[in-house]
């Protein structure tokens, strides 16, 4: 029969894998307690870090139907689990481990597709969401810009072509006024 406290563990890392976005399966081996809670304050409120048992966080992967990460299961192995932005996470797990070398990002899983640990890299060095979007609204933006512009054109040449045919029949008008009154004052 299986022990209740490992039946509970299992219950809630599956919860965990099951609620997150995104997981990122790290090596904590030579880090402090201190460095540890640091690290978990860098993560922010939407991941939570947590150290796990890898035979427990291998059954509640299975029942959470998460694959690919069984290989990482080997050694002292930590869990960031991500509700919000991975990128976020990803690039938060990269800067500490910068400053911090003995944490190992081992891999992962970002929405149900399994990540090496050079996808977790790349993944950190994709700028943020509210970036991302702030360039395409930009693009956009710029692209509407030229959009009037080409509508306009068309517009503004027709309006200088009424300008120039206004003052050539003026400049003709005055040309032909002119003899006109030429022969009257004769």
């Amino acid at each position: 029969m299986a022990n209740p406290e490992k039946s509970a563990a299992v219950a809630e890392i599956t919860d965990q894998f099951r609620g997150s976005t995104a997981a990122v399966l790290t090596e904590y081996r030579g880090l402090t307690v201190s460095q540890i809670t640091e690290l978990r304050r860098t993560l922010g409120a939407e991941t939570k870090y947590a150290v796990v048992k890898n035979t427990l966080t291998k059954i509640a992967a299975e029942r959470a139907g998460v694959t690919g990460i069984e290989g990482l299961l080997a050694g002292p192995t930590a869990v960031a689990f991500v509700t919000g932005d991975p990128v976020e996470a990803a690039k938060s797990l990269r800067d500490f481990a910068r400053a911090n070398p003995s944490l190992v990002v081992k891999g992962g899983f970002v929405e149900g597709k399994p990540m090496s640990a050079d996808d977790i890299r790349k993944l950190a060095d994709v700028e943020s969401r509210e970036v991302l979007l702030a360039k395409l609204a930009g693009a956009m933006n710029g692209s509407l810009a030229k959009a009037v512009g080409l509508f306009a054109a068309p517009l503004s040449q027709a309006a200088r072509l009424a300008e120039a045919l206004r003052a050539k029949r003026e400049a003709e008008g005055g040309a032909a006024e002119a003899p006109a009154e030429a022969v009257s004052a004769e």
